[in-house]
């Protein structure tokens, strides 16, 4: 694989910076997704759900929680508190 640019360095760079402020983001939306979804897609948002959570640092123990309440109330609390 070729080196990257310097242009693409800086943007790789400048999305791992701002990685707790794109997932926050993504979860918000995915709050969201969740009040409408049902059935597999709503088993997937959740699986989907629970890799961010890990990803931002969430302990385990309130992920496996927060997925098996299968409550977006729930989750959006943690959302909330996590952006404070």
């Amino acid at each position: 694989m070729p080196e990257h640019t310097p242009y693409q360095q800086s943007i790789i760079r400048n999305y791992y910076r701002n990685l707790d402020a794109v997932l926050l983001q993504r979860l918000g939306e995915q709050v969201s997704d969740l009040y409408l979804a049902q059935g597999k897609a709503r088993t997937r948002l959740w699986e989907r759900i629970r890799q961010n959570l890990l990803k931002l640092g969430v302990p385990e123990s309130r992920v496996a929680h927060v997925v098996a309440s299968d409550n977006p109330e729930l989750l959006a609390r943690l959302l909330k508190e996590l952006m404070s």
